[in-house]
């Protein structure tokens, strides 16, 4: 049984996840439906291409990722077939499917053009339904993704800079906020120093040491940690560090010891 995932910034409830599900069901009745996320900021690519990178790991091979954050649905734009690592993706070519593909291997693209594996009816403003969907769909049924278009080797990537290790120091940068206002970063865990009590540095006000949890502090502490997906988090127990610390995707962190 195939499993079929959704992410897309159309928001909780919105009927167009509806509908897509519909587009799935109506060629491929016995998959497995998985919602991801439908509240990826609107139109905001870079924060639907981290939320593919961090729950990837959780799914097994061979699950099939439809992903819409789109917003140049109606362009000129690609929609593309994406094998990465080993799972599947389906996506408009515009960097959507660049933080999988950083480090993904094997990968290939396949660009879709053959119709028949579409709606019959091509709305200028809902691909997700009537060529995402329908592809997914029609892959989960068994067809070879060769049948669906043309291998590329020119997909849209975004770029995703790195923690910049110094002596000392490590310089990085706020990847994303959570809805509880955590700040997750770039800087991995395993290039943190084992035996040194490190400052870490964030809009200003400094934090000393890393916890292992929140419950380790009292309501309205600023603390670091490593979080759930490896790399170092800011955050306020019982708070929103990105309200106190009023700062976002870019912003700068350092790390020093």
């Amino acid at each position: 049984m195939s499993i079929i995932t959704l992410t897309t910034d159309f928001g909780a409830g919105s009927p167009y996840v509806a509908e897509m599900k519909g587009a799935v069901l109506s060629i491929c009745p016995e998959a497995t439906m998985v919602d991801v996320s439908h509240d990826v900021p609107r139109g905001d690519v870079r924060q639907g291409a981290l939320v593919l990178r961090q729950i990837t790991p959780a799914f097994p091979e061979g699950t099939i990722h439809i992903a819409v954050v789109d917003p140049g649905v109606g362009s000129g734009r690609r929609i593309l077939f994406a094998r990465l690592g080993r799972q599947c993706y389906v996506a408009p070519d515009n960097g959507l499917l660049s933080a999988v593909a950083d480090h993904a291997s094997p990968r290939s693209f396949i660009e879709l053009t053959e119709r028949q594996f579409w709606r019959p009816e091509i709305s200028a403003t809902f691909h997700g339904r009537d060529i995402m969907a329908p592809v997914a769909a029609h892959l989960a049924r068994g067809v070879s993704p060769q049948q669906l278009g043309r291998p590329i080797d020119d997909a849209v990537m975004l770029d995703w800079p790195e923690a910049r290790c110094e002596a000392g120091r490590i310089i990085g940068q706020i990847l994303s906020v959570d809805r509880f206002g955590n700040l997750a970063t770039n800087v991995a865990a395993e290039v943190l120093p084992a035996d040194a009590r490190v400052n870490i540095t964030c809009g200003g006000r400094d934090v000393a040491g890393l916890s292992l949890a929140y419950a380790e502090h009292r309501d309205g502490s600023l603390i670091a940690l490593v979080g759930s997906d490896g790399c170092l988090e800011v955050a306020v127990t019982g708070g929103n560090a990105a309200k106190m610390l009023d700062v976002g995707p870019g912003s700068p962190v350092e790390v020093a010891w």
